[in-house]
């Protein structure tokens, strides 16, 4: 092997890689637009649609139900062990109301889902592409993406703001159940705090936060599993789907989280 080959080797494998990346990329924009795109476009599933609703929305209801409480009253827990050493226990409403709007209530709430609803449409829509499911709607003339995509996508930014909202009541409602039964603050003083606190502002980024994280979650497990077979190493069998599963699951986390730092940062 020539000295110049030894050089350009490395090159090559690296644009290899990189060209791996971008189709991707492409993949996934691909799919994302061709969902939205029988969005908008009739014709609409409405009973797929409202299954989805139901299995994303109302099953996670007690799981919201049970971590916003949990999470707001460790929020007053430790907002009280800070602001008692500034004499400022009076703002206690106001740092539970805004941390939960702001921060916890949305990044929470898209985590849970991520577990619960997220990893579930993974393996649902891989075990169909596995077991060729999706070719036979293809083959029967049925759109994929207007009868499996796009209800799900409806469904999840529908069912992540609200339960968002019912989150970040639940967690307020904790930490006002932890500000008076245990530290005896008036319950007045808390909700007047917080009404002077958090502003239409906070509600907007919460909710921005919301449906931008909720739309990121059903794209990325969807897409995930829909193109498993058109990777550069397609992935087939129980292997594949649980493979497919915890790559939605993890990059769905972290394109969240790196979300959640971008909206931050331009709504601060």
């Amino acid at each position: 092997m020539s000295v110049k080959e030894s050089v350009l080797r490395p090159l090559s494998s690296s644009t290899q890689v990189a060209t791996g990346h971008l189709r991707q990329l492409g993949l996934l924009a691909s799919f994302f637009a061709s969902t939205c795109m029988r969005l908008v476009t009739p014709r609409w599933h409405i009973r797929n649609t409202i299954e989805q609703i139901e299995f994303i929305g109302y099953r996670s209801l007690s799981v919201i139900a049970v971590a916003g409480m949990f999470v707001g009253m460790v929020v007053a827990l430790q907002f009280h062990a800070t602001l008692v050493r500034f004499g400022s226990v009076s703002l206690m409403g106001s740092a539970v109301g805004m941390s939960l709007v702001r921060e916890l209530g949305p990044i929470l709430t898209a985590l849970i889902l991520i577990g619960r609803a997220g990893s579930a449409v993974c393996a649902e829509i891989a075990i169909m592409r596995n077991d060729n499911q999706i070719d036979a709607l293809e083959s029967m003339a049925i759109d994929p993406y207007r009868y499996l995509m796009a209800p799900r996508l409806l469904a999840f930014a529908i069912s992540g703001p609200l339960l968002t909202a019912i989150f970040i009541s639940i967690g307020i409602f904790g930490g006002w159940l932890i500000s008076v039964a245990v530290f005896d603050l008036n319950p007045g003083a808390y909700f007047h705090s917080m009404a002077n606190a958090v502003t239409v502002g906070d509600l907007f980024m919460g909710l921005i936060k919301s449906i931008v994280f909720s739309l990121i979650i059903v794209w990325l497990c969807s897409a995930i599993a829909f193109l498993m077979h058109e990777r550069e190493k397609p992935l087939f069998g129980a292997a594949g789907v649980s493979s497919a599963t915890t790559s939605a699951v993890v990059m769905s986390s972290i394109v969240v989280l790196f979300a959640d730092y971008i909206i931050s940062a331009l709504l601060i």
